[in-house]
């Protein structure tokens, strides 16, 4: 046992479980046939949170041992803009259906996931946490705690989105016959984030330069959006 304790006290052992955790995870999702219900990133969350529960480890002795992977979701979404550098033509050519695609999608998610809450009676602070649901973690994270929402609430919920999206998206491609890899892109950055964002590089280049697009114009919607639809539903924020 002191073993043990030794080495989850240090910092780097959480990095290397959560690295081989995600490899372990790819690979199996590889043996599978790389079907969405076997996501990497899901499987990951589950092994890791299982491994967590079963050494009765606390959740903040392994963030301070895999914050690291956290600090690089910023410079990783920022990486994001040479792909969009590269097809800054077909971009622009587009900025019409582009500007009306993200009001509506991020107009639309922020609003159903208000409603649903109203129907159920959350309480305000957990309605605040729901809003930015389809927002990359960074973005979700300053908003709810800007608003009075839980940070930790609003990180869950944001996964919980993505990992859905990655799953459903697949088969709504096939069900309406979407062959557009920059449709497909789009539509998973702006419903599912970063892990669509992911996936759609998975797909092509212009797939993720796209989801990367529909991410950060989401994001950045939202984040001005957000406080106006909690002031019409009449909902108290910080």
């Amino acid at each position: 046992m002191p073993f043990w304790v030794y080495f989850s006290a240090q910092p780097l052992f959480w990095l290397i479980i959560t690295l081989l955790a995600y490899q372990l995870c790819c690979r199996i999702n590889r043996v599978a046939g790389a079907t969405p219900l076997l996501h990497p990133v899901i499987l990951t969350l589950t092994l890791l949170i299982s491994f967590l529960l079963l050494t009765g480890t606390h959740y903040e002795t392994y963030f301070a041992g895999a914050q690291f992977i956290h600090f690089l979701l910023g410079p990783a979404t920022v990486a994001l803009a040479i792909p969009l550098y590269d097809h800054r033509r077909q971009i622009r050519s587009l900025w019409k259906p582009i500007t009306i695609a993200c009001l509506s999608g991020a107009s639309t998610a922020a609003l159903t996931a208000l409603l649903v809450g109203l129907i159920f009676d959350l309480p305000d602070r957990i309605l605040v946490s729901l809003a930015p649901k389809s927002v990359t973690s960074p973005i979700a994270l300053g908003i709810a705690d800007k608003l009075g929402g839980y940070p930790s609430l609003a990180a869950g919920l944001v996964l919980i989105t993505g990992a859905i999206g990655c799953v459903l998206a697949p088969w709504i491609f096939r069900w309406l016959n979407i062959q557009d890899d920059a449709i497909k892109g789009f539509t998973l950055g702006l419903g599912a984030h970063g892990f669509g964002t992911a996936s759609a590089f998975g797909i092509s280049v212009i797939a993720g330069a796209f989801g990367g697009l529909a991410m950060g114009l989401t994001g950045l919607l939202t984040a001005f959006l957000l406080p106006l639809l909690l002031g019409i539903l009449g909902i108290h924020t910080q």
